[in-house]
């Protein structure tokens, strides 16, 4: 398989709905089993930062960040994470390229850092973050959340929690939805449409 960054580009022009992945009801139950599985692991919410990468990644770790609060009674620290510089794509994507904040609210020492991300799909997304990550400090361990896996993997790199897996097709494509983002939550399939 080779990167598909510049053909993803043009296939997101024709892309169009082709099932419901999750509803907002069924986001908000598979989250709610995220966040438990996040606690029961780390037994506990203790020196644990859920860090979102911009953009879908950040409303995914503020949705677990309030479910574990609701769960365990304690609030969670938050981060967010722009890895817009660390992309091996970068040259494809813009020729002016907007980076964002990036923000930890302390010290990554001693942390076990969840980072979270909408879709796993390639590996490409995560090892820039993980890329970015280490050069703000060394945390304790790295764990990863992602709503969806669709598969296709082109580097060795595995999620420890998921929302959801799915098969899916080269020319399709995963939407998930954020309120913050979106105005709805939920995901759904996409594929390239009739271009008769």
């Amino acid at each position: 398989m080779r990167r598909t960054s510049s053909k993803q580009t043009v296939l997101a022009s024709s892309l169009s709905p082709k099932k419901t992945l999750l509803d907002a009801a069924q986001s908000r139950r598979v989250i709610r089993r995220m966040a438990g599985e996040l606690v029961e692991r780390n037994g506990g919410v203790e020196d644990l930062m859920l860090v979102g990468i911009r953009t879908r990644g950040v409303p995914l770790a503020e949705a677990l960040a309030a479910e574990i609060e609701r769960m365990e009674g304690r609030e969670l620290t938050l981060g967010t994470l722009d890895i817009t510089l660390y992309r091996d794509d970068l040259s494809t994507i813009a020729p002016q390229p907007v980076v964002r904040e990036t923000h930890f609210p302390g010290p990554l020492e001693g942390q076990t850092v969840v980072l979270c991300d909408d879709v796993l799909y390639t590996g490409r997304t995560i090892r820039a973050a993980l890329q970015a990550l280490i050069d703000y400090g060394r945390p304790r361990a790295v764990q990863l959340a992602v709503l969806i896996d669709r598969g296709w993997r082109e580097l060795p790199i595995q999620a420890d929690y998921v929302g959801l897996k799915v098969e899916t097709g080269a020319a399709e494509a995963v939407q998930v939805l954020f309120p913050q983002t979106d105005g709805e939550m939920g995901a759904r399939l996409l594929e390239q449409g009739d271009k008769s």
